[in-house]
């Protein structure tokens, strides 16, 4: 098949738009009005796969009633909630399109931007990540933090991860499958895109503000995908805890062998304080506790992984029209 061949066969073709959303009942009708102006016109067919994880709100019922008049909406409804992470997995498990879109329910993913993505995988881009320029909405210290935490994540990890890029991307059909065969408990879907390779690219865009309702990912919630994405792509923390325990036994033996060799001169100031030896136990227990936390860390993720309990639960899956 030619390049020509090839760009025709992806200007026909069908889009997924995968969107997980926790209550969101103000802002999912808003999207899916943007929604419709991006695809109304477009070439392609598009199905809007909306993925409730464990709303408690009139989200669900919201999106059931827009179902009703639109046959491109689809909505997955978790028995309860399994976290964003696991909301992404249940859209690309269940996206049937030759591209699959991720994007939040908030409106600080643009749909307007969508067609870009779409240009650069019609050039023959298989992961498509969109690249924030700046950030309205966000207090100074997450933007800090996740700024660092991007840096901190490529310097220790041998996966390059995208600075600046969330959730926010297209995947080609066959990077789909290929995530698809990823079925690992603590899932950081970001990192994971990246190594399972493929060509990518980047487009810039400019991250808005929540449109409405609160934030689903404080900075609590952050800080534990953030150490799941760590935990999960690099060993360094149980490598750094090992040169830790090594540095304090050489300091250990250092001042052994002082008091050893004031002992043999003779001197007659050597006094044993209990202030300095309850700080030396004191540190060490501690170093030794943090050690054993850290591994008990990544034991935890083997337990995890071994009782292979399924990523989600659905309770009910709405296709189409109502019946």
């Amino acid at each position: 098949m030619t390049r020509n061949e090839q760009n025709m066969v992806k200007t026909t073709s069908k889009t997924s738009i995968v969107v997980p959303f926790l209550n969101e009942e103000e802002n999912l009708p808003v999207l899916y009005e943007r929604l419709k102006v991006v695809f109304d016109n477009a070439s392609e067919y598009a199905e809007f796969l909306f993925i409730d994880d464990g709303s408690t709100d009139t989200s669900f019922q919201g999106l059931e009633k827009l179902r009703a008049t639109d046959p491109r909406i689809r909505i997955l409804q978790f028995s309860r909630n399994f976290g964003h992470q696991a909301a992404i997995t249940a859209g690309l498990d269940h996206a049937t399109g030759d591209a699959v879109i991720i994007m939040d329910a908030d409106l600080q993913d643009p749909p307007e931007v969508l067609p870009d993505l779409l240009a650069k995988w019609r050039e023959g881009f298989e992961v498509v990540y969109a690249v924030r320029r700046k950030r309205d909405g966000e207090g100074a210290i997450k933007k800090f933090l996740a700024a660092s935490f991007y840096r901190v994540f490529r310097a220790m990890c041998s996966v390059d991860v995208p600075v600046d890029a969330g959730d926010f991307r297209l995947l080609d059909r066959k990077v789909v499958e290929a995530l698809n065969g990823l079925r690992e408990t603590h899932r950081y879907m970001r990192a994971m895109t990246s190594w399972v390779g493929f060509k990518q690219c980047a487009v810039e865009y400019d991250r808005a503000e929540r449109f409405a309702g609160e934030t689903k990912y404080p900075i609590w919630k952050s800080a534990k995908l953030a150490w799941d994405g760590l935990t999960s792509f690099s060993a360094k923390p149980l490598q750094w805890m090992m040169n830790a325990g090594l540095v304090v036994a050489l300091i250990a033996a250092v001042m052994a062998f002082r008091i050893v060799w004031l002992k043999l001169s003779g001197a007659d100031h050597l006094v044993t304080g209990w202030a300095s030896q309850s700080v030396l136990i004191l540190f060490l227990g501690g170093v030794q506790l943090a050690g054993i936390g850290l591994l008990g860390q990544y034991i935890s993720r083997i337990f995890d992984e071994s009782k292979n309990r399924p990523l989600y639960l659905l309770r009910s899956s709405k296709e189409g029209f109502s019946s």
